[in-house]
């Protein structure tokens, strides 16, 4: 297969279980190169379950995940080198400054001084955030940390992002501008984005979408083909029918 109209990323019968829950069982499906990617569903779906197995902080029970063709079960560390992740709550070092944050990030990337500084002062000014590189992380709001933690997540030149209900808690007008930024990096600079999200208003009609429902994959088309399969006009209305429909027939 041509590598460049392979799939990114492929899911490939994915299960996992907690002691006491299954929360994903034989999920599958791939991430095109360059596309906004939405991954959908309520709480409790097993979103941050697969995020965490897709960026290793789980190890992977059933199945595996392919990054190029290449085994995550495998070679782990060959898959996550290639990896950025913006996770639900903030990693940052609140009592650091926006450089050390981001240098030491960069550091453990193997990146040289002088090539960080240049990705820092480049991510940074992408998310016009680079007049706060001196200040502490404690002083910035939600929405300017989530900005940081994108800039920080994009400075090993990754070429899938992770981004894990990256705008939960912030304001809508913040939420809008990170929706657009990241939508920006898949335009220009091919970054392939999966987008973790229950907040329906952040997909658009054309957005590859796939739905967990209750630790299984419910449905995986664009938010109009999901629309189509649901039988209404809307994304919203989409979503409350099909995920009503799994509940009774569960």
């Amino acid at each position: 297969m041509n590598q460049a109209t392979s799939p990114l990323l492929q899911v490939q019968d994915i299960g996992f279980s907690y002691p006491s829950k299954r929360a994903l069982d034989n999920v599958s499906f791939n991430l095109e190169r360059g596309a906004f990617h939405a991954l959908l569903g309520p709480n409790g779906a097993g979103k941050s379950t697969l995020f965490a197995l897709i960026s290793r902080l789980f190890k992977l029970q059933d199945g595996d995940i392919l990054l190029d063709g290449v085994s995550l079960r495998r070679s782990p560390a060959a898959v996550l080198g290639r990896i950025g992740m913006v996770f639900q709550q903030s990693s940052l070092d609140l009592d650091l400054s926006v450089a050390e944050n981001l240098h030491y990030h960069a550091a453990l990337h193997g990146i040289g001084r002088t090539e960080r500084k240049n990705r820092i002062e480049e991510e940074l000014r992408r998310v016009d955030m680079l007049d706060a590189l001196d200040r502490k992380v404690r002083a910035l709001n939600g929405g300017h940390r989530r900005r940081v933690e994108i800039a920080r997540a994009l400075l090993h030149h990754p070429d899938l992002l992770l981004l894990d209900e990256a705008t939960v808690g912030l304001d809508p007008r913040a939420r809008i501008e990170i929706n657009q930024h990241v939508r920006s990096l898949c335009v220009q600079q091919g970054v392939t984005v999966l987008w973790s999200t229950h907040l329906i208003e952040e997909i658009h009609n054309d957005d590859p979408v796939t739905l967990l429902h209750q630790s299984r994959l419910l449905a995986n088309g664009s938010a109009r083909q999901l629309c189509e399969l649901a039988g209404t006009d809307d994304l919203v209305t989409a979503f409350h029918s099909l995920t009503a429909k799994k509940g009774a027939a569960a």
